[in-house]
C-alpha cells in the first residue's frame, strides 16, 4: 500500500525534492554533466556507457531531434576522450510509431560511433518491444559486427533461447556482446519469472551459456549472490580478462562495485543524463511500484 501511494504521489512532488534522491543516480541534465561524471569514473579505472534519458515518444519529429542529440553526444564525448561507449532505447527513436524510421535513426548513430571505432548498446524495453529490438540488433550486427551490442533480461522465460537463436552471429574474432540484467518492467507470470531465487538461477544459466559459447557477457547486477555466482563461472570457464565485464548503474552499490574492480575485473557504469530525468523517474516508479521502497532507502541510505 505504501509503495502504491508513493508511486502515485511522486509525479506531483516538487522536482527539487525528487532531485534530492535522483541526483545520486543521474549524472545531470546536460552532456557536460555526463562527461564530467564519466571522466570521474574513468579516473577510478571504470569504463562508462552514456545514455540520454527518454523513451516512448509520440511523434517522429521527436525521433529526429533525439537522433541529432545522440550524434552531438558522441561528438562531445569523443572530443573529451571519455573511455566508454553509448546506450540507447529504440522507443526514443520512434520504434512504436514507425519501426523502419527508428531503425534508420539508430543505424546512423551506430555508424557515427563506428567512425570512432566505438560501440552502441541497444537497450531492451518491455515485452512488446522484444522481437523488434532483437531484429534491429540482428540487422545492425551484420553491418557493424564490432560496433553494436544488445541488452537481454534474465527474468524473461524466452531469454535463454534468444541467446541460442542469435548464436549464428557469434564468432571467435567478434563475439556477441550481451548485457544481461534481471529486468525492471512488470511482466505477466506467463512470460517472466517472478521468484527472486528463480530469477537469479536463470541469470547465471544465461551467463554460463554465453561463456560456453565464447560470447562476451556483460554481467549487469548489483546483487551480491549473483556477483559471487558469476565469479564461480569465471573461475570455471576462465575467459580472458578482455572477454567479459561487469556493469552497474550510476550511483548504485558503490562498495560492491569497488570490490569487483579491486579484484581485477573490468567494470562499466551506465551514466544516464538528460532533461527528461523527472519523467523517467516517475514513470519507472509508476510502472513498478515496488521501486518506491528503493527510493525511500535512497533518501536515507546513499547507494
Amino acid at each position: 500500500m505504501l509503495n502504491k501511494f508513493i508511486s502515485r504521489a511522486l509525479p506531483y512532488m516538487p522536482q527539487k525534492l525528487v532531485w534530492q534522491f535522483s541526483k545520486e543516480y543521474i549524472a545531470g541534465e546536460t552532456i557536460e554533466d555526463a562527461i564530467r561524471a564519466s571522466k570521474e569514473l574513468n579516473e577510478e579505472g571504470i569504463l562508462t556507457t552514456i545514455d540520454v534519458l527518454g523513451e516512448f515518444i509520440k511523434t517522429l519529429d521527436e525521433a529526429e531531434a533525439n537522433k541529432k542529440e545522440y550524434l552531438e553526444v558522441i561528438e562531445a564525448a569523443e572530443a573529451a576522450k571519455v573511455d566508454g561507449n553509448y546506450s540507447l532505447k529504440p522507443t526514443f527513436f520512434g520504434l512504436l510509431i514507425d519501426k523502419e524510421v527508428a531503425y534508420r535513426h539508430i543505424r546512423e548513430i551506430v555508424e557515427k560511433a563506428a567512425s570512432y571505432n566505438n560501440f552502441v548498446r541497444i537497450d531492451m524495453e518491455d515485452s512488446p518491444c522484444t522481437d523488434m529490438e532483437i531484429e534491429i540488433f540482428r540487422r545492425l550486427k551484420e553491418e557493424f559486427p564490432e560496433n553494436v551490442g544488445l541488452v537481454l533480461q534474465a527474468y524473461l522465460k524466452r531469454t535463454y533461447q534468444d541467446i541460442k537463436n542469435l548464436s549464428d552471429l557469434n564468432s571467435p574474432e567478434v563475439p556477441l556482446n550481451f548485457r544481461l540484467c534481471k529486468g525492471i518492467y512488470v511482466e505477466p507470470a506467463s512470460i517472466a519469472y517472478k521468484d527472486y531465487q528463480e530469477i537469479n538461477e536463470h541469470f547465471l544459466q544465461d551467463i554460463e551459456l554465453m561463456l560456453k559459447e565464447n560470447m562476451y557477457p556483460s554481467i549487469a547486477t548489483h546483487d551480491k549472490p549473483v556477483v559471487e555466482g558469476a565469479f564461480r563461472l569465471l573461475e570455471k570457464y576462465k575467459p580472458a580478462k578482455d572477454r567479459y565485464e561487469f556493469q552497474m548503474l550510476y550511483g548504485v552499490t558503490p562498495a560492491l562495485r569497488k570490490s569487483i574492480v579491486d579484484a581485477g575485473h573490468k567494470m562499466r557504469v551506465y551514466v544516464p543524463f538528460g532533461k527528461q530525468w523527472f519523467g523517467y523517474c516517475t514513470r519507472r516508479v509508476k510502472e513498478n511500484p515496488a521501486m518506491a521502497s528503493v527510493i525511500m532507502k535512497a533518501i536515507f541510505f546513499k547507494g
